[in-house]
């Protein structure tokens, strides 16, 4: 049985091949997400642990910001003096180091990272822990000198005696180029300018009296912990102390995001891959059961029992999914390689030669590859330990056509209706959280019940898309629509391949349309400025633009947003973490608010607080409630509820609990931030487009902010949903790759199994061109059929998906109509693409060959 069954995969190899490559491309995308996310966390681990002071004395964050308020925690610089008198410190030096800066050439370009890597502007203080070392010109001295990375100074063209200018919170100023450093160790993709401390104390922070933290190199012999304990004891509970470990942590932690990312977009591809390479190989093998009919009886008369058949057919499995896996983690590697190297290109510089292959990820590589394959082909080989040894005497003859269907409608009903219970379950919920896991659940049970009662559908919706063939393409049409309708278990199981990945692109895509349409009626119901002066990506900006805003001829009110974090203690004995924004007394003028009770005048004067509705209501908060209220640096208060909104949560305030203040509050308790946003109104008698112009003309050399009106926000929520939409493409692009593959192993199998068939055709007059024709349609009536099912099924989960939305506030429902055409029309090509070398194989058969195959 090893030696018929090595002689059968051997046999086989080229119609395996086509599985193979499914298994190949899951294998590969989990693997390179392993190795390269294995490789970005160890090289910065390293990065990190080399870099970082034996302890670090920082300013004592109690609050987080969830959104940035542009304030820069500082610790006093003389804190050096009293850390350098602890036993056991060998070298103290403040560190200065600003991320909110922007800077730009004499051009107003900007000059700095542009792929979300920070600007940084720090002092210069070279030790043997510095990762720059100075490589060119000298040293910063005094005011008006800086140095740039050589990484930054390549990518922007900078040379050594240009002149850059620095946007730092207290204001700008100017710097010639004096020096390059250049990294010793990876470059994490952030641009960095260097001055000396007295400056970058002035410049970036306003005072030469503070510092962002204090840098201590402990003595010989001393530990850290050790160092981190005497340091404490000395300095009490107002600081934030990290031995060299701790700081490598937390920063790996801030990078685990940024990988986190990359590692699930890419175990969804092999998520995708996995699921739509399932179908093809359980289709595979059932073909190629379903062909060696007539051998597998003849083992079972010479004495195979079924076990040896069912062992047999495993095993042909588990060699597919040995060389799928051994191939796909090949191909892991060399993808890991080609992400080091793409993130090269967006500025973070990582080593090939310092690949990371772990042993996870050849074990999660194989029990991958061989445990999908061998889960695929159970079923198949369970069919073929069936078969009778009578067969052997008989036609092979195509296993399943004649069986009922009753198991799949029962299944498939059931499966069905709890399915779509859950999705009901979802639309109702109240609670975002219940309504995500429902959501879940009837996702995953609609699939199943669609891919088991799939081929229920087939004879009825394929006799109608087939409908026309006869009328229009003859007797030729009239068999391709037969073809397909011969085996539904196999037209099901192809088209299922297709229909997983176009239901995962149409669920998507109106929950992505529905989203834009919400967003664009939440800015025309919120937003009543002009014009909006904010920074590119959110971040805070300098009080110095607002000045230079203010003083714009044309601009008549102007109303400053400022977000600070907050913390506080509600009637029902929680405490609650948020961001409550600040914002000018004339809000009402430049924003579209609606009270349950209250006004912006209430909610924005001196000592109050304005809430949403719903969480007031949550917390048992009433209109007068005086709460304590906490800010970073500890400073507490009380505040007044002075008025209850009632928006939709994604047309408020974008906080938890839409809280928000008076601009003279969040100055009074968060002093030192800076400004997110200027809502701005043109002045009486200077129209918009005037405006327009002189606000650009006054921001040219801010190129970090920008001015936008209604239908700039609007094409701005539009790019960032499209960003989401790109990734569903490309998942969508993997799935019909395989999805193609699945089609073009059916097909061919499909002419194998027909070829006495296709040879009697041949000869009573068939040409080669109508046998061609005959093929490519019944490809392209597979594929449409699979298309409309995966539509159909995607627009049912997007309708679901936008009722969890809702509960956000997003509750405008729309269908993308021309993608749901085009994907229609992309399926016919995709059908016709699939037909195209089983139909040039089946036309170049001989014909006395093939009447005469067994």
């Amino acid at each position: 049985m090893l030696k018929a069954t090595l002689r059968s995969f051997l046999a086989h190899k080229g119609r395996l091949a086509l599985s193979a490559l499914a298994v190949v491309l899951s294998v590969a995308f989990v693997a390179g997400s392993l190795i390269f996310s294995d490789t970005v966390t160890r090289t910065f681990d390293r990065l990190f642990a080399s870099t970082s002071a034996d302890v670090t004395v920082g300013p004592k964050e109690d609050l987080d910001e969830a959104v940035p308020s542009g304030q820069t925690p500082t610790v006093p610089a003389k804190l050096k003096e009293r850390v350098a008198g602890v036993e056991g410190v060998k070298d103290t030096h403040v560190d200065v180091s600003v991320e909110n800066v922007t800077v730009v050439d004499r051009d107003n370009e900007s000059v700095g990272s542009t792929t979300g890597a920070p600007t940084i502007a720090t002092n210069w203080y070279p030790t043997d822990r510095s990762p720059v070392e100075l490589t060119s010109g000298h040293a910063p001295r005094g005011d008006g000198q800086a140095m740039i990375d050589a990484d930054t100074a390549d990518k922007k063209d900078v040379e050594i005696g240009d002149t850059l200018t620095v946007l730092a919170r207290p204001g700008s100023f100017k710097v010639k180029i004096v020096g390059i450093a250049t990294f010793t160790t990876t470059n994490p993709g952030a641009a960095l300018v260097f001055l000396d401390t007295p400056t970058a104390q002035r410049e970036l922070l306003g005072s030469q009296e503070v510092a962002t933290s204090i840098a201590v190199t402990a003595a010989d012999g001393v530990s850290d912990p050790t160092l981190k304990r005497r340091i404490a004891a000395e300095l009490g509970s107002g600081y934030e102390l990290e031995t060299a470990d701790e700081q490598a942590e937390s920063a790996a932690s801030e990078l685990g995001g940024f990988l986190d990312v990359i590692k699930y977009v890419m175990l969804g591809f092999a998520g995708v891959a996995v699921l739509v390479g399932i179908f093809l190989i359980v289709n595979t093998f059932s073909m190629l059961i379903a062909q060696r009919t007539r051998e597998l009886g003849l083992l079972r008369a010479l004495g195979a029992d079924r076990r040896q058949v069912r062992r047999s057919v495993l095993f042909e499995a588990l060699l597919l999914g040995l060389v799928g896996s051994t191939l796909g983690l090949a191909a892991g590697i060399g993808l890991a390689l080609g992400l080091i190297e793409l993130m090269g290109l967006f500025g973070m510089n990582l080593k090939s030669t310092e690949m990371v292959l772990g042993w996870a990820t050849p074990v999660v590589s194989y029990v991958v590859g061989v445990g999908v394959t061998f889960v695929a082909a159970y079923l198949p080989a369970r069919r073929a330990a069936q078969v009778s040894p009578m067969a052997a005497l008989a036609d092979a003859e195509i296993a399943g056509v004649g069986r009922p269907l009753k198991v799949r409608a029962v299944v498939g009903a059931v499966v069905g209706a709890a399915g779509a219970a859950a999705l009901a379950g979802c639309a109702t919920a109240e609670k975002t959280s219940s309504a995500a896991s429902l959501l879940g659940l009837g996702i995953v049970l609609t699939l199943v019940a669609t891919v088991v009662a799939g081929p229920l559908l087939v004879r009825p919706v394929i006799r109608v898309l087939g409908g026309a063939f006869p009328a229009v393409f003859g007797s030729v049409g009239r068999m391709s629509q037969r073809n397909a309708l011969r085996n539904p278990r196999r037209t099901g199981a192809t088209a299922a391949a297709l229909m997983v990945g176009l239901a995962l692109v149409g669920g998507l895509s109106v929950a992505s349309a529905s989203m834009t349409k919400s967003f664009d009626r939440q800015i025309d119901k919120t937003l009543g400025a002009d014009f909006v002066v904010q920074n590119s990506n959110f971040m805070p900006f300098s009080p110095e633009i607002t000045g230079k805003v203010k003083d714009t001829e044309g601009a008549g009110l102007v109303v400053r947003q400022r977000f600070a974090p907050i913390e506080l203690a509600l009637p029902d004995g929680r405490s609650v973490e948020s961001t409550a924004a600040g914002y000018d007394p004339r809000l009402d003028d430049v924003a579209k608010v609606t009270y349950a009770q209250g006004s912006s005048r209430e909610a924005l004067a001196a000592g109050r607080i304005g809430m949403d509705k719903d969480f007031a209501e949550k917390h048992e908060v009433r209109l007068g409630d005086a709460l304590p209220a906490t800010f970073p640096g500890g400073r507490e208060t009380k505040l007044t509820v002075g008025a209850l909104t009632d928006q939709d949560s994604a047309e408020g305030f974008g906080i938890e609990g839409g809280l928000f203040l008076g601009f003279g509050t969040v100055e009074k308790y968060v002093p030192g931030g800076q400004d997110s946003a200027l809502y701005v109104n043109a002045a009486p008698g200077t129209d918009a487009d005037t405006l327009r112009e002189r606000l650009e003309k006054t921001l040219d050399p801010y190129p970090q902010v920008q001015v936008r009106d209604q239908a700039d926000y609007k094409e701005l929520i539009r790019q960032q949903i499209a960003v989401m939409l790109y990734l569903v493409y490309a998942l969508l692009g993997l799935a019909i790759v395989i999805a193609v593959l699945g089609v073009v192993n059916t097909l061919a199998l499909s002419v194998v199994e027909r070829t006495r068939e296709i040879g009697l055709l041949r000869a009573i007059g068939l040409g080669r061109r109508q046998l061609r024709r005959m093929i490519r349609l019944e490809s392209v009536v597979i594929a449409v059929f699979g298309a409309l099912l995966g539509l159909a099924l995607g627009m049912v989960w997007g309708v679901a998906v936008q009722q969890v939305l809702a509960l956000q506030g997003m509750k405008e429902l729309a269908f993308p109509w021309t993608t749901i055409v085009a994907v229609v029309i992309g399926s016919v090509v995709v059908g016709l693409a699939a037909a195209l070398l089983p139909a040039l194989r089946a036309s170049r058969m001989n014909v006395l060959a093939a009447i005469a195959h067994e």
